[in-house]
């Protein structure tokens, strides 16, 4: 079984894949660069994953940073890439739970990252806390 942790991102994934405008190009934990061709698009990383124990239940509650970067090239990439990520964010808004497995989710931090190549480009990371509770013995529960 997997960790509550890979359902959450694998959760992500699914709700975020038919974001408008990136005609399904949504990748998690990809190490190859976006090709031209492959712009916008989106992808998923887990970024750190926090445990606590504020109980004396035997239960952890976790706060996992998980970043979508939209990447896009345009002559302006901010203006561009402004609808995709209103989408995006409207889509992980609509289940703050992640079909009932996070306590909560909510926005981070957005940050822009514009490079020059043959075509100018954008990278926009937005993170998101997602806050979820397993048993201390079993991260699949």
């Amino acid at each position: 079984m997997a960790t509550k942790r890979e359902t959450i991102l694998a959760r992500i994934l699914t709700v975020v894949t038919p974001t408008t405008g990136v005609s399904n190009r949504v990748y998690r934990d990809r190490v190859v660069a976006f090709t031209r061709e492959e712009s916008p698009g989106i992808l998923i990383e887990a970024v750190s994953d926090n445990p606590t124990q504020a109980t004396s239940l035997p239960t952890l509650d976790w706060s996992m940073t998980v970043r979508c970067s939209v990447i896009i090239r345009s002559s302006t990439p901010i203006t561009s890439s402004d609808p995709v990520i209103e989408n995006m964010h409207s889509r992980l808004m609509a289940d703050l739970t992640l079909n009932g497995n996070a306590i909560d989710i909510e926005p981070s931090n957005v940050s822009w990252e514009v490079f020059d190549a043959d075509q100018p480009g954008a990278v926009i990371s937005c993170d998101y806390l997602v806050r979820y509770r397993t048993q201390t013995t079993d991260l699949s529960q």
